[in-house]
């Protein structure tokens, strides 16, 4: 609760500090000892140094007892249970006679009991809440005092009779004990049982075991354990209670729990409080509904939240490792936990009749002699005292139970700090839990140091429990880190512990210096005489001056009994309250309303007045007065002084429209929100496919609250967002907008049903569900299916945001945005770290990361201001208010706190409104910041010629008193008929805004609104009008407040709801916008003056109330001030940077100007649901400090913006620098002299953040430090429906980033049950996390919604992208080369190609495709001669970037790349529904090749799925050929050719997934690659068949891939035609093509044509996109196929001319993607060493062998343009590796034995780029001279777009171009075989002068062709002629010789 010690322990170890002050205060003469305390906790940061000690001592009774032992470190030795006799009774409760031993069940039934025996109870593990009788010889029983009992054992069994047991571990057995530790007595009889008044059996005194006494804290764990709770169990199921009592100490159980109200409360308030005991012990049946009663949400309170988990760590033996551990927070089920939203409908309402709200928190039920509570000891102390219990038993109370509360939170504290986490059971058995007295004196120093209005929390005592366990082992903890220590060792220096005998005088010396505030009771026998004697000590009001009554039992035996009673009355108010849920709070206040308790306070109220009744002066008031106050107070006063408008009406030069915009830091927001849904899909667990999406649609989901509503709809409808995505069209209406926001409530379910229908019905709409304010209501559906009568929208959030439809649909991405994201980061999270998305930083090193002109000021921010004591801050606590609550507290102590806080605060309101409207007397009953906020909000319109005010926000979370304040307000408005000078407006989140119609008409003429029925809306839609919001609820739900908001009072805040979601969700409401164009001081300090001069001014009672602001000295402070800090640390004090803003970054959003500075606000708006203080404005003009205002009145607005796009918010502009009360400044002489508007509210408003007002306890809360210089605030509970896991976790750090401090909580915060997350861990997924789900975190008001709106925009540009690929779109080349023949193919209509027509068809030597524009033309004697010049070649480089490409849109047939994921190809691309690769095998497959010279070894990879495509043998599995199908087959569902694709470096992006392509058709399909990258393509594509070439290849070009494709498939055929003639198949059967594509080939179209009219006259054509399926079929069914050699396809083109597809077939070149005939080519091969032009030079050889080669104009195939890969996988570099600088193609070659540098690349390649490049230094004649080309014997090189060639083949009965009449220009032999010889060359005819080069492997070679071929006798050769590729000699350089023609 607000304390703010900043102490730590120090380095010296407690004990020794113990013992040193004792020592010392024993030689002292000083009366009073220095506190222990003071020594502890000093010097913040001082480091902790080593420290030596060795382990420590335990008593050693307790040792010898074996149970002081550490369970996780020394585990008890299992004990062996005998096995049963065969056939005897092994039931828990019963003897093996079959005989019932309960307690319970016989305890009015005669026993006889033998004279010197006693009966017993024993405790069996299994039945912890059973006592079984047994007959005991009382001599082997203790006395009184523990000593005297006898060595072993002598009993009877009384259920069977059964006598003589001599061995208690005999006996064990026959009443079924099945202990699993060695039994003893001492640990198994615990109790005598006595006859009570009725005869009846019951429960007696303990049995007082020497050395071992009974410690109920262990039992109590165990009953609490071994019957675990469900977690949500109703209140009132009072029916449900079994029939038995529940015996032994349940004393971790709150019999009334914390839940105030339920019916059957009052069952437990007569039973508990019942007379009928007899020696102390009350009867069974009214200890039965203890273990039931009201076992409700456990619910964090102001103590924080400690549960008891599991089994106890201090074990008792007779704790049973079998008996199932409570889940965490069901022990202690009840304690004073919180649950936020839990709390609604938890509990029943009290009947009305059954004396009040039944606010009763009853005593922990446990053994010991009653205690009676005394009847008037609430109106005796003015508080309800607060019992926490801490250590041991804790007696029955009895009597006026309503006056106290009773809490386990204490006791749950201390045993979690006994309990150590894992990470210290490493240490071993050295390393023990700290002791129960250190607890105890510890806690002690920690009440002593507390101030008088500081409120314990647990968290503070679980971390001085932590830090004081560290420091006493640090020295253990170190030696194990380095060696084992030796057993027994003791280290230097060790220190006895403090022993219970001590602890009481030691906890009275630690009291002893407090002045009384600490108590210390020690007590002989009983806790029960330690409590009696301080409600004693309370009813005699000696403990008036005492905060906190520490009693403690420490006589018997070696234990201690403890509580802790919290008796102050501040304390007790606070923390009993604490222990109250929201819906009980609200239940109670309201119960207080309605049957008229708070009327005592009104009439005091009434006395307070000097002249009597506040109501009869204010009736005298109106009556004097009435008629005589001026109606318009706001504008009459200044209307001289103001600009007038043309219409003449007073315009305010502050107030402006801006339009809307996106800031860097939305758009940073955005993207990173697209990323991370790009890397769910890019992921491999196929979670996500967006490429099946083509747009997206959303729905937003709110809380239930109108405003938030309406602000929701607003941002979507300006936001623009659904036009962008194209689910609306303009003119859009609110109705239609309102669809995509769905608020929360009992209508919900409708609308959301049809959203997740609708996603059903679009599978290829991606859903984004957004969850706006996410932290609000995460209880669990189960908890609805307990209260859903009384509340249907209890787990609403969970039931449609959790339901199994939205988490399995593919197609919704859910994305939860909030400001708090904590309850949302615990362990069992269904959000994974990876998908949460902070809010960026603003800086970095100090360097500003986005440049933007507003700055957040958030939480850290306001914390700040507090530090800098240079100006007032703007948090601040109201002193005065404060005292008069607490004297009030004490005179009505049974009111709640929140009524008399809201009573007193209204009563200061109106007192105020009535001294600044004419009664200055009134001054006097309100408070000095009361006043100035009433003045200044009465006083602001009159300074603006419009009007203009600002808003005064006034929280009141209890919606019951928030009506009571409006209209007692609203009253006392009327009566002083202020009517028109402010507005009240109560804003509940249920129902929408009333504002009265007179400012409505204001805010319409502000805004220029003309529609006549238009209402305010939106918070934001009230900026600058003057006004008092009382804005009431639980929470806040998202609202957003106008930048006109001056003052944020939030002093009726629940201060007891410390959780930190709660404390910056109330400070989140003034986040704000401010200018970062000002140094912040200088301003700062200006408005400083100016606030402090309206405060002087504004009251004259100052004397009076010197704490008005806290006391001067507390104020200006050394600590206070520190230093200066400058603005940009204001991160680092944070505690808003855990709520995701570091330094709350500047903000796209739109908030006005700097917190304390003089500065022109220009806000930056954007759409936000909390987010943005306007919600779109137009940049202002900005004005300097000094100047000239009359600038800025000068400025005129535009003009207003059309109603459909009119903005919300307007922006202000300051005018002047002065002080309201001061003289306006001297106006400079050079500006232009214009009439000056005096200053408007607004300007100052929105020039500053709000001023904040606190309960002093939350301020106190939010200034503390931890050492670390992070907020105490920070420290808390997150959220309430979450808990620790342990106490021992390290503090969160300042300098955490939001993603450490997420990790954080997911690390140390579970889910409570009543969380909806609480049971996501058994939902079967391996990591729990659900894939589709994202969370947004920033600090409130920051511009969430804006940024979350834009990544839908985003979003759905990407995904319209991602439907699109970039294709090649460019024209035919060389159209108007075309063969000139009269011959065509006229049969327009025919599907399939003729073959006596098409063999008439000549071949068409020109190549048309685009991609070879820069090659050498083919020349033909056919050709025309047109058209010399083909233009300027293009540079190499800019051959990839000049190619035209068009952006289409993919068709259902596409290729796809690894990137696509969808449902139907998941099995296609091998991703098992289990995510496993599939596997596959390694073939080699060998085949000899004479022209290589060696047998060629092939590999392939092979899929299991794909193994039925190959035929292997049997046995041994070797590959023998790949199977294929016959011509005659006619399958409609299979594709006959095998396809062969190769690729290099495109194992990401070629499209080789052909699923959709072929329809979902059986194909063949080998990717071909190189070795190198095997591995890399099979991890890509783990389905597919792969063609690994040999590691020669690895540097080849393309020609290498399609020469061995073809070899292999030529000898495969030969293969399956030897195998399938064994089978009777002829080999001509055999079907024979194979498809060679390349790896860019995404669509194919089909041409649907329409020939009308004689010979197609009238043609007509379109074009669609079809399935390569439908085309593969198609062309295999060609007749007559088997005769054409090669078939193709044509390129598509959008421009695509009528006379390329009215033909439908083509003889001429193919590319990209062709169909092979294998067996007709056999002796035509590829050339293996090609990388370019290979299929241009394949098919003039194919011509000229006399082959068929077929195009299909009717079919095209689209290419997709891919920027990596492929050819450009090739680099030519120098092999000097140090060498940058750039090769160009001229290097490409040198003279032989040259010193050149050499090249690392193929000689090859470099011979074909030079070739390309500068060919004309060879061939100088043939440049632009078509009519002579050169002649290019039996290969076809590009020699550049400039150089024709024609191509000849030297091979007998090869077809050629006729070239008797052309003369040549040059002649190229590439590597000439035999087949060229001197008389084939003589047939040529060259021109005089013309070229001539010939290329060959070796230089040798070359000197042999040059004599073979006869060339010295028509070419003249020089030795300077001969040249080599630039390669080394190792590469093998290709060598040529040039020479002239003589």
């Amino acid at each position: 609760m607000g304390n703010s010690y900043a102490g730590q322990l120090k380095t010296t170890r407690f004990e020794e500090v113990l013992h040193n002050s004792i020592e010392a205060s024993l030689r002292s003469n000083n009366l009073v000892p220095r506190p222990i305390f003071s020594q502890l906790y000093l010097e913040a940061e001082q480091k902790l140094n080593s420290l030596e000690g060795g382990s420590r001592v335990d008593n050693e009774e307790e040792e010898e007892e074996g149970e002081g032992g550490l369970e996780t470190s020394s585990p008890p030795n299992p004990y062996q249970l005998p096995p049963a006799p065969e056939g005897c009774c092994t039931t828990d409760g019963f003897c093996q006679a079959g005989k019932d031993l309960r307690l319970v069940s016989i305890s009015s039934e005669p026993i006889d009991v033998p004279t010197g025996f006693l009966l017993v109870g024993a405790k069996a593990p299994s039945l912890p809440e059973h006592l079984l009788v047994c007959a005991v010889d009382k001599r082997f029983l203790p006395d009184d005092n523990g000593h005297n009992a006898l060595l072993g054992f002598s009993g009877n069994c009384v259920g069977c009779g059964k006598k003589g047991f001599c061995y208690f571990t005999e006996f064990s057995n026959h009443i079924n004990l099945k202990l699993t530790t060695q039994p003893k007595k001492q640990k198994h009889l615990k109790y005598y049982l006595v006859r009570n008044a009725q005869g009846a059996l019951t429960k007696g005194p303990l049995i007082c075991w020497k050395g071992s006494e009974f410690r109920s804290r262990q039992n109590s764990a165990s009953t609490c354990s071994s019957s675990p709770f469900p977690p949500l169990e109703s209140a009132g199921a009072v029916a449900a209670l079994p029939s038995e009592p529940v015996l032994g100490a349940t004393s971790g159980l709150p019999v009334g729990a914390q839940q105030a109200g339920p019916a059957c409360d009052q069952a437990l308030v007569t039973a508990a409080a019942a007379p009928a005991v007899f020696n102390g012990k009350g009867s069974p049946k009214h200890q039965q509904p203890a273990k039931h009663s009201l076992l409700a949400l456990p619910r964090p309170s102001a103590l924080g939240v400690l549960s008891n988990s599991g089994p106890p760590k201090k074990r008792h033996k007779g704790w049973s490792p079998e008996s199932p551990s409570a889940p965490d927070g069901t022990c202690p089920p009840g304690g004073g936990h919180r649950a936020k939203s839990e709390g609604a409908g938890m509990s029943c309402v009290a009947p009305a009749g059954l004396g009040g709200p039944a606010s009763v928190t009853l005593p922990v039920v446990a053994s010991g002699e009653p205690v009676s509570v005394p009847d008037n000891l609430l109106t005796i102390c003015k508080a309800k005292p607060v019992i926490f219990k801490g250590h041991g038993t804790f007696p029955y109370l009895c009597g006026n139970l309503n006056d106290v509360v009773v809490s386990p939170l204490l006791h749950a504290c201390y045993q979690n700090s006994q309990s150590l986490s894992r990470a210290y059971e490493q240490y071993g058995a050295s390393v023990q839990p700290i002791s129960e007295e250190m607890q105890l004196l510890l806690t002690v120093y920690y009440l002593v140091q507390l101030a008088a209005d500081q409120v314990p929390l647990m968290e503070d005592l679980e971390q001085i429990f932590l830090r004081s366990w560290r420091e006493s082992h640090l020295t253990e903890i170190r030696q194990c880190q380095q060696a084992p220590p030796p057993p027994y060792a003791l280290g230097p220096g060790l220190v006895a512990p403090v022993t219970s005998a001590q602890l009481p005088w030691l906890a009275g010396l630690a009291a002893s210096s407090c002045n009384d505030s600490v108590h210390v009771i020690e007590c002989a026998s009983s806790l029960a005489e330690g409590l009696a004697e301080m409600f004693r000590l309370l009813i005699e009001g000696k403990l008036a001056k005492t905060n906190y009554v520490v009693i403690i039992c420490a006589c018997r035996n070696a234990t201690i009994d403890s509580c802790i009673a919290v008796t102050g009355k501040y304390q007790a108010r606070i923390l009993s309250e604490s222990l109250l849920s929201p819906a009980e709070y609200q239940r109670e206040v309201h119960y207080e309303l309605v049957t008229g308790q708070v009327d005592s306070l009104g009439a005091f109220f009434s006395t307070f007045c000097p002249e009597g009744d506040i109501d009869l002066l204010l009736d005298k008031f109106h009556q004097e007065n009435q008629g005589h106050i001026s109606s318009s107070l706001t504008v009459s006063s200044v209307t001289n002084a103001a600009a007038l408008d043309v219409s003449g009406a007073p315009v305010c030069a502050s107030y402006h429209l801006e339009p809307r915009g996106v800031g860097p830091f939305q758009l940073a927001v955005a993207q990173k929100l697209l990323s991370h849904v790009c890397s769910i899909a890019d992921s491999s667990t196929q979670n996500l496919d967006l490429g099946s999406f083509e747009k997206v649609d959303f729905l937003i989901c709110i809380p239930p609250s109108e405003v938030t509503y309406q602000q929701t709809v607003f941002h979507v409808w300006h936001s623009g967002v659904l036009l962008e995505l194209g689910l609306e069209k303009e003119p859009m209406t609110k109705q239609r907008v309102e669809q995509y926001v769905l608020k929360l409530d009992a209508e919900a379910q409708t609308k959301f049903k049809a959203f997740v229908q609708n996603s059903f019905q679009n599978p290829h709409t991606l859903f984004v569900l957004i969850h706006d304010h996410a932290h609000w209501d995460l209880v669990s559906s189960a908890v609805h299916n307990l209260y859903s009568q009384s509340d249907p929208t209890v787990g609403l959030v969970d039931r449609l945001l959790n339901c199994r439809e939205v988490k399995e649909a593919p197609n919704i991405v859910t994305l939860h945005v909030t400001s708090f994201p904590y309850a949302l980061q615990t362990q069992h999270t269904l959000i994974s770290p990876y998908n949460e998305i902070h809010w960026p930083v603003s800086y970095s090193n100090g360097v500003d990361l986005y440049q933007e002109s507003k700055k957040y000021f958030g939480l850290s921010e306001f914390i700040e201001s507090t530090l800098s004591g240079h100006s007032l801050p703007l948090l601040r606590y109201d002193s005065s208010f404060e005292a008069m609550v607490t004297a009030l507290g004490k005179r009505f102590p049974r009111l709640h706190s929140a009524v008399i806080r809201t009573f007193v605060l209204v009563q200061h309101y109106a007192a105020a409104m009535m001294a600044v409207s004419g009664l200055p007397q009134m001054k006097n009953h309100t408070s000095v910041e009361t006043l100035e906020i009433t003045q200044n909000l009465l006083n602001s319109p009159k300074q603006c010629p419009c009007g203009h005010g600002f808003m005064v926000l006034l929280r009141v979370p209890c919606s019951p008193l928030a009506a009571v304040a409006y209209e007692r307000l609203a009253h006392v408005r009327a009566r002083l008929a202020l009517e028109e000078h402010f507005e009240i407006i109560l804003g509940s989140p249920s129902s929408g805004i009333t504002v009265g119609k007179h400012f409505v008409k204001q805010l319409k003429m502000w805004q220029k609104i003309e529609d006549a029925e238009w209402r305010p809306q939106t918070y934001l839609e009230l900026e600058g009008l003057p006004c008092i919001l009382i804005f009431s609820g639980i929470d806040p739900h998202g609202e957003s407040l106008p930048r006109s908001l001056r003052y944020c009072d939030l002093r009726l805040i629940n201060s007891s709801c410390l959780v930190r979601t709660a404390l910056e969700q109330e400070l989140g409401l003034a986040a704000y916008f401010v200018s970062s164009e000002m140094p912040l001081e200088k301003g700062a300090r200006n408005e400083a003056l100016e606030s402090d001069g309206e405060k002087l001014s504004s009251t004259d009672n100052e004397d009076e109330e010197p704490g008005a602001e806290g006391s001067p000295s507390e104020k200006r402070s050394p600590a206070r001030r520190e230093r200066s800090r400058s603005h940009d640390s204001a991160s680092s004090s944070l505690s808003s940077r855990a709520s995701g803003s570091m330094l709350g970054g500047s903000e796209p959003l739109a908030h006005p100007g700097p917190p304390l500075g003089e500065q022109a606000a220009s806000p930056t708006p954007c759409g936000s649901v909390e987010d943005s203080r306007m919600l779109g404005e137009r940049q202002g003009p900005r004005v300097s400090q000094g100047a000239p205002a009359a600038a800025v009145s000068g400025h005129s607005p535009g003009p207003p913006p059309p109603p459909s796009q009119r903005s919300l918010q307007v922006v202000v502009t300051p005018s002047s620098s002065s002080s309201p009360a001061g003289p306006p400044p001297p106006q400079p002489t050079a500006g232009p002299l214009l009439p000056q508007a005096p200053p408007c509210a607004m300007t100052k408003a929105s020039r500053q953040p709000p001023v904040v007002f606190l309960p002093k306890l939350v301020y106190d809360m939010v200034l503390a430090t931890d050492s670390s210089g992070l907020p105490k605030a920070a420290s808390l509970l997150p959220a309430p429906s979450v808990m620790w896991t342990s106490s021992f976790r390290p503090l969160l750090s300042k300098t955490m980033t939001s993603t450490e401090q997420s990790l954080y909580y997911r690390q140390w915060t579970v889910p409570r049950p009543s969380h909806m997350d609480y049971g996501s861990r058994a939902e079967g997924r391996p990591d729990g996390f659900h894939p589709r789900r994202l969370l947004l975190s920033g600090p409130p008001q920051i511009g969430k919604t804006g940024a979350y709106l834009q990544f839908l925009s985003i979003l759905s540009r990407m995904l319209i992208r991602l439907t699109e690929v970039d294709v090649y779109d460019e024209e035919e080349i060389n159209i108007d080369l075309q063969e000139e023949s009269d011959w065509r193919y006229l049969q327009l209509t025919d599907p399939w190609p003729d073959l006596e027509l098409f063999r008439k068809m000549p071949f068409d030597y020109v190549i048309h495709d685009p991609k070879y524009e820069d090659a050498s033309l083919i020349c033909s004697h056919q050709q025309s001669v047109k058209s010399e010049d083909r233009g300027m070649s293009r540079k190499p480089e800019d051959l990839y970037v000049r190619r035209q490409t068009a952006r289409m849109r993919l068709s259902k047939y596409a290729a796809y790349n690894t990137y696509h994921h969808c449902e139907q190809c998941h099995q296609y691309m091998g991703f098992h529904p289990r995510y496993q690769l599939y596997e596959s095998t390694l073939h080699a497959f060998a085949f000899s090749y004479s022209m290589l010279g060696e047998e060629i070894q092939l590999h392939f990879i092979i899929p299991k799925s794909k193994e039925h495509h190959f035929v292997f043998s049997q046995p041994g599995g070797q590959l023998e050929s790949m199977r294929l199908p016959l011509v005659t087959d006619k399958s409609h569902e299979c594709i006959k050719s095998p396809t062969f694709t190769p690729t290099t470096g495109r194992h990401e992006h070629g499209l080789f997934n052909l699923y959709h392509a072929m329809d979902g058709a059986s194909h063949l399909h080998v990717l071909v690659v190189k070795e190198y990258e095997m591995a890399i393509y099979k991890k890509y594509w783990p389905n597919h068949i792969m063609l690994v070439l040999p590691s020669i290849f690895n540097s080849a070009g393309v020609g290498a891939a399609h020469f061995l494709i073809k070899e292999l498939s030529y000898h495969n055929l030969e293969l399956e035609r030897s195998r399938q003639e064994e089978l009777g198949i002829k080999p001509q059967d055999i079907w024979p093509f194979i498809v060679i594509s390349d790896d860019s080939c995404v669509m194919w179209n089909a041409v649907d044509v329409d020939c009308a009219g004689e010979r197609g006259r009238d043609f007509s054509w379109s074009e669609r996109s079809v399935s390569l399926k439908h085309i593969m079929q198609h062309i295999e069914a060609s007749p007559n196929i088997t005769h054409y050699a090669l078939i193709g396809l044509r390129k598509w083109a959008s421009k695509t001319r009528q006379s390329q597809v009215r033909e439908p077939f083509s003889h001429c070149h193919v590319h990209d993607f062709i169909i092979l005939n294998v067996d007709l080519t056999q002796n035509v091969q590829y050339n293996q060493n090609r990388f370019t032009c290979d299929d241009v030079d394949f098919n003039l050889r194919l011509h000229s062998a006399g082959l068929l080669l077929c195009r299909f104009n009717r079919f095209s195939v689209m290419k997709k343009q891919i920027a990596v890969g492929g050819h450009r996988s090739f680099h030519i570099t120098s092999k000097v590796s140090d060498s940058s600088v750039a090769i160009v193609p001229a290097q490409y070659i040198c003279a032989p034995d040259s010193k050149h540098t050499f090249l690392a690349a193929p000689a090859q390649l470099l011979l074909e780029k030079f070739l390309q490049y500068h060919s004309p230094r060879f061939f100088p004649l043939s440049l632009k001279n078509r009519s002579h080309p050169v002649l290019s014997v039996d290969c076809y090189l590009n020699l550049g777009s400039q150089i024709s060639v024609c191509y000849v083949s030297s091979r007998p009965h090869s077809l050629n171009a006729s070239c008797a009449e052309l003369k040549f220009s040059g002649l190229l032999l590439y590597l000439c075989d035999s087949f060229v010889g001197a008389s084939f060359l003589k047939k040529f005819h060259f021109l005089k002068g013309a070229t001539l080069c010939v290329i060959c492997q070796d230089r040798n070679s070359l000197r042999q062709t040059v004599v073979r071929l006869e060339l010295e006798d028509e070419w003249q050769f020089r030795l300077r002629d001969e040249f080599q590729t630039a390669n080394a000699k190792e590469d093998r350089p290709l060598f040529f010789l040039t020479g002239r023609h003589i």
